[in-house]
């Protein structure tokens, strides 16, 4: 039997009166990824954990058979009746996933890898578990956390991303008793740009004013928002970090006007972008045709974990040296390397961008959900909505590649198109391993090492002053091509994406 499945963001599942149920078909066995908490006292200790594939990857089917709840971009009628959110919940139950198999995630020891296409399956999410039944919670403030990743095989409209969302450590057991899924089933997704193509969203199924956007995919009524830090959003061309705080708190669900809750632009520091066009890439200074290490540390004004956020901070070690972050290279910016108010407020002026990260609360904001605990994201995706032109191409393109903020890196404006992407790029992945969490600079070694103690410079390039490197050989698209109905920012950790799954079921 196939099961032709595009789940696009399956959450939170449980209804009020009705438990989202669990299949038998396939047994969840979660695949073991270790991990290592650091002090700078006692050095870095392994710790055992496991992963879970999101629940929007799996086979959604009824509980009585094998029969799809939702085939293509349209629920099942009689299993959830166009009106009736409860009793598709009702009736529908997730199973267990073959996680090499069908969706080729692997892993070794410390070592994560997220294939980008399996036979049908494209892309996939998952989070890091502390045990069988809750997610692992991170308190970032006052910490770093530390990953190696290769990129090396992610070309351009790819994204392998690693992020933290607010989400519930139960997966939304605790607020709906009867949840029969749970995290140990991948539940409880949200992320800041309150994606409407979740299929299930605090118990009831989001199939009220259900629209298929594309062939395997779709929106409803509602979304589900929450903050989010993207630690990496990344191709072997660029990357970025970038935190997104939402004035709610924790999972909240939306709709209409009321989903303005969130940053979904985001303050972010892409390099390429800020001006420093020779820092990141094959051959360049961090050098993406190799294996390296990410380290980002979360800074408090008072250097304690229930300070008041102050400074986000970026720097690599590759080849065993510590490579301190770029510097903003824009006129009109102080030559910031970090992101801290200060440089989201100028950079959203430099940018002609509106300061939306100021209006939901800026890291004043995204310290509190930092404190209330953040849950581990690490995906591979591309981008159906606007072809990830805003992390490494020009965008948007009715705007001149020009323009300040407008360029993100080198690859095409032409590049990053989904069907061109899967055939040319389907053996491409991401590997993530090596993560560790815990004290400010206890989690890397390397020659030349930064102290936690430096700030950024704040010397003001004159505004008058032009880049240096500032011109690519860029493809660009014709005037009478209509850009993407996308807004200026990016689809973090893969929120609007295509998903596919099928499998054959004996």
């Amino acid at each position: 039997m196939i099961r032709p499945v595009a789940l696009a963001s399956l959450s939170t599942l449980i209804a009020s009166v009705y438990a989202q149920q669990v299949g038998t078909n396939t047994a969840e066995n979660h695949p073991a990824l270790s991990w290592s908490k650091c002090t700078k006292s006692g050095g870095c200790t392994s710790t055992a954990a496991t992963i879970v594939l999101d629940a929007n990857w799996r086979w959604l089917h009824s509980t009585t058979g094998f029969t799809n709840c939702y085939t293509g971009n349209t629920w099942d009628a009689t299993l959830c009746p166009p009106n009736d959110p409860v009793t598709c919940a009702k009736n529908c139950a997730l199973d267990g996933a073959d996680y090499s198999g069908t969706y080729g995630i692997t892993t070794s020891g410390n070592s994560l890898t997220l294939k980008f296409k399996t036979g049908s399956n494209v892309g996939s999410r998952v989070y890091l578990l502390e045990s069988e039944s809750k997610y692992q919670m991170f308190k970032l403030k006052n910490k770093e956390f530390t990953f190696d990743v290769d990129v090396s095989g992610l070309g351009c409209g790819l994204n392998g991303a690693l992020y933290f969302s607010e989400m519930d450590a139960d997966g939304g057991v605790a607020k709906s008793p009867n949840n029969k899924a749970g995290a140990k089933y991948g539940t409880g997704y949200c992320d800041a740009q309150c994606p409407h193509d979740l299929k299930f969203i605090n118990g009831e199924a989001n199939i009220l004013d259900w629209t298929g956007s594309s062939t395997n995919s779709g929106s409803g009524r509602y979304g589900t928002c929450c903050s989010e830090m993207d630690i990496w959003e990344a191709n072997k061309i660029a990357t970025a970090y970038t935190p997104h705080p939402c004035s709610a708190t924790g999972l909240y669900r939306c709709e209409g006007s009321g989903c303005d809750v969130c940053d979904q632009p985001g303050c972010d520091f892409n390099s390429y972008r800020l001006g420093d066009t020779s820092y990141y890439g094959p051959g360049l200074k961090v050098d993406t045709s190799k294996k390296f290490t990410v380290v980002t540390q979360f800074k408090t004004a008072d250097g304690t974990d229930n300070g008041a956020l102050t400074e986000i901070r970026r720097l690599y070690v590759q080849n065993g040296v510590v490579i301190q972050n770029s510097k903003v290279n824009i006129p009109g910016m102080a030559a910031y390397d970090s992101i801290t108010e200060d440089f989201c407020s100028a950079q959203k002026t430099a940018f002609s961008d509106n300061n939306i990260f100021a209006q939901k609360g800026g890291l004043t904001q995204m310290g509190k959900a930092f404190a209330n605990g953040m849950v581990l994201v690490m995906s591979v995706w591309d981008d159906y909505t606007a072809n990830m032109l805003w992390l490494d191409s020009a965008y948007p393109l009715d705007k001149p590649a020009s323009d300040p903020g407008v360029t993100r890196g080198t690859c095409a404006t032409t590049s990053g198109v989904p069907a061109d992407v899967e055939s040319q790029q389907a053996n491409a992945s991401v590997t993530f391993s090596n993560i560790k969490f815990g004290d400010l600079d206890s989690t890397y070694t390397g020659t030349n090492p930064i102290s936690s103690s430096v700030r950024s410079s704040t010397t003001t390039r004159p505004a008058s002053s032009s880049s240096s490197s500032r011109t690519t050989t860029r493809v660009t698209t014709t005037s009478a091509t209509n850009p993407p109905t996308q807004t200026q920012w990016g689809q973090c950790g893969g929120v609007r994406i295509q998903f596919y799954c099928s499998a054959d079921f004996h």
